[in-house]
């Protein structure tokens, strides 16, 4: 039979047309999402999905002081205890330890004295911490041996790590039990001269014989710089070990505050093998490092550690699983907070975080349903929120409808705008110098601040302790009567008449010296830059003028920012301080006169040093709560008004959005370990992922029409023309 191949090659064509318009239309309804950015196979699996902005720079637990990076080490790192996840007030309970340890008081020859003696007669204050038996570590190379029973991986040679490059790449993994002596051991790092735990001199004062421990290792380290120092061959005299399961801390005096410093990653175990390990030159040399790879016994360890790109922690296949809380307010039972009660832990099996620098992707990746949970941003906050009349804050229509709801909580820390009392304008305690400050006090808005830069979130500072902390008090008891008036059940700030009624009585009529003539002006020193910066800083002008005084802003980077403020060069700035632990002793040391910056390098950036009010906490610091403290304290902040060490601040409110398919979740500003109570219904992600992101194929299906459509003539015409010739074969 004759075969135009010519009409054929056209109509195959054609047919090849046709499908590819049917597989533009059909290929969207498939399983894979075009914009997934994580693989098909991982979909019903139980993966928590966030992102971070900043890179953390300390993984050891004994560096470690910094929020980003304690989202890492919580998960993996025990301290003997914990916070209860669901009990407010915050309530510590064990975590390693068989109980929350009670001191023992000594006096000055080592003697016990009764628990209800007089601080003064109490030397120290001793700590008996028992550990549960049967808790292993994650697997590691540190732990691996031998048959003989030596350590495998010591003594490394370079050809040993030349195709390593984490501490996962050594065949050989292995584990081993906790022990007292590895909280031992953790307490003797602080000492470590070239280790710089930020918390070292504090503990040096604090727990006994461990600056004398400091000053060994020092000597040693000069006198033999080329020593590879073993802990174990130098003694602590206030931390003895007792058994495999026991060791006690021995402390100076009364500080009932330590036992949070038990919940604390700095308190974490650390096994010597561990830290013989990676102190192996080697392995430095290719920053394989404690900072950098950390081992724990806690739920999670760290798979990966890309921070340019994500951070991984999955399940400890050692954890022994812990069950989750039974107990909790009728609030959190309505919340189903109390619905796994009992069931073991964690619930999770891995937490992907990926780099994020910008807030826009984070926000549109987790409308999309690829991020469980997020922040507000302000660019994304009129998206996501509205305001009800009573000025309650919810998710907006389109958010709810897609079953995403809000998590809101006063954090436990105080923003404030402080004063140098070292400087001879805005410092110093006589009365015209405290009235100076409480004019600026009043003229600077800080609910306005709140309403225009922090989108409402966060309630204006009457005093140094944030809500949730013993000391704390609402409504008309609890406002500053020099700065606000009770008006109509609400705190209203005094006028600007008052304040510039208080700058005439500081000697500054107009904001002008009342001898010279010479206009105020007031410095502002500040480490933020960028447009939001202005615009702050713009404002804070604006607020100064509205008294006559001149402020100027003092921009510098962080480091110079913060050296300025450890030498008291600056006039103002501002600061802040998040909770260590749920107590007013954390917040009012930032007031102490011995915590001082200048010259105690404290965190008493203020230098504020009065006399009556040191003798006031020193009294309230060592009380449990009760009336007795609470007076002390009202004592306390009373001088605080007046003095005025801080124009305002504010305490910040979180806003948190998750989706409905993450569950047991709630607000915690002092625990660290929150990832094992969450649970992912991947299933319910999956189901609405698919449905949120079907590809819009439409304009596709439309331009393959118009392509067809336009070929349609050309092809006839060929159709035709080939009819038209000679019947025949041809070649």
């Amino acid at each position: 039979m004759p075969c135009n191949k010519q009409l054929v090659s056209k109509k195959s064509f054609l047919v090849s047309l046709v499908a590819l318009s049917g597989l533009l239309f059909f290929g969207g309804c498939g399983q894979q999402l075009p914009n997934n950015p994580y693989p098909d196979s991982v979909a019903n699996e139980k993966v928590l999905y966030s992102s971070f902005a900043e890179r953390p720079k300390h993984l050891d637990p004994a560096v470690s002081y910094a929020s980003n990076e304690y989202a890492f080490i919580g998960q993996i790192y025990e301290p003997p205890l914990h916070y209860h996840y669901l009990k407010r007030p915050y309530s510590l309970e064990p975590l390693t330890a068989t109980a929350v340890p009670e001191p023992v008081f000594l006096d000055a020859s080592g003697q016990p004295l009764s628990s209800d003696s007089p601080a003064e007669k109490i030397a120290f204050s001793r700590y008996g911490i028992d550990i549960q038996p049967g808790i292993r570590y994650q697997p590691h190379p540190a732990f691996a041996k031998t048959p003989e029973g030596d350590p495998r991986y010591l003594n490394l040679r370079p050809e040993d790590i030349a195709q390593i490059d984490t501490p996962a790449d050594f065949t050989h993994q292995d584990t081993r039990e906790l022990v007292a002596a590895d909280y031992v051991h953790q307490i003797k790092r602080f000492a470590l001269p070239d280790l710089h735990s930020p918390i070292a001199g504090f503990l040096g004062e604090m727990i006994v014989g461990l600056n004398e421990l400091s000053s060994a290792l020092k000597k040693t380290m000069v006198e033999q710089p080329d020593v590879t120092i073993d802990l174990a061959d130098y003694p602590l005299s206030g931390v003895r070990l007792i058994n495999r399961y026991r060791y006690e801390i021995t402390i100076r005096g009364v500080y009932p505050q330590f036992i949070y410093w038990l919940a604390m990653p700095f308190f974490s175990p650390m096994p010597a093998e561990v830290t013989h390990f990676y102190n192996q030159p080697l392995l430095q040399e290719k920053n394989i490092t404690l900072d950098w790879f950390p081992v724990g016994t806690g739920a999670y360890l760290l798979e990966e550690n890309n921070p340019n790109r994500r951070m991984v922690l999955s399940r400890n296949p050692n954890f022994r699983g812990i069950p989750y809380p039974s107990s909790g307010t009728e609030e959190d039972r309505q919340a189903g907070l109390l619905a796994d009660a009992g069931k073991t832990m964690p619930f999770i099996d891995r937490a992907i975080f990926s780099l994020e620098k910008e807030s826009i992707p984070v926000w549109n990746k987790f409308l999309q349903g690829y991020y469980d949970r997020s922040g507000i941003g302000s660019d994304s906050f009129d998206q996501a929120i509205q305001f009800g009349d009573g000025l309650d804050a919810s998710v907006t229509k389109a958010l709810r409808e897609k079953g995403i709801a809000l998590q809101s909580s006063i954090a436990a820390s105080t923003i404030y705008l402080g004063f140098n009392l070292l400087d001879p304008v805005v410092g110093g305690y006589s009365e015209s110098q405290q009235k100076l400050r409480q004019a600026i006090a009043i003229a600077i808005d800080m609910e306005e601040y709140i309403a225009i830069f922090r989108n409402g979130r966060g309630i204006a500072m009457h005093s140094p302790l944030p809500p949730g902390i013993f000391g704390f008090k609402e409504g008309e008891l609890g406002i500053n009567p020099l700065v606000y008036d009770w008006h109509k059940g609400t705190a209203t700030r005094k006028s600007i008449a008052a304040a510039r009624q208080l700058l005439v009585d500081a000697g500054y009529p107009a904001g002008r010296h009342h001898e010279t003539g010479v206009p105020l002006t007031v410095h502002f020193d500040t480490a933020a830059s960028g447009p939001d910066a202005k615009a702050f800083l713009d404002w804070l002008r604006k607020q100064f003028a509205k008294i006559n005084i001149q402020m100027v802003a003092r921009s510098t980077d962080y480091n110079r920012f913060q050296d300025k403020v450890r030498s008291g060069q600056v006039q103002m700035y501002l600061w802040g301080w998040n909770a260590d632990y749920p107590d007013p002793e954390n917040f009012m040391f930032l007031l102490y006169g011995p915590n001082s910056q200048v010259p105690d390098h404290g965190e008493n950036s203020s230098n504020f040093q009065l006399a009556e009010f040191d003798q006031l906490f020193e009294q309230m610091r060592n009380l449990p709560n009760g009336a007795k403290r609470q007076a002390l304290i009202d004592e306390m902040v009373v001088l605080f008004r007046q003095q005025v060490p801080w124009a305002g601040g504010f305490h910040p409110q979180n806003f948190t959005l998750h989706h409905s398919w993450i569950s047991n979740l709630k607000p915690s500003h002092l625990a660290h370990d929150t990832l094992q109570y969450q649970r992912i219904d991947p299933e319910l992600r999956d189901r609405l992922r698919q449905a949120w992101n079907r590809p819009v194929i439409w304009p596709l299906v439309v331009i393959a029409v118009i392509v067809i459509l336009l070929l349609l003539p050309a092809l006839y015409l060929a159709w035709r023309r080939e009819f038209r010739l000679p019947h025949g074969n041809r070649q």
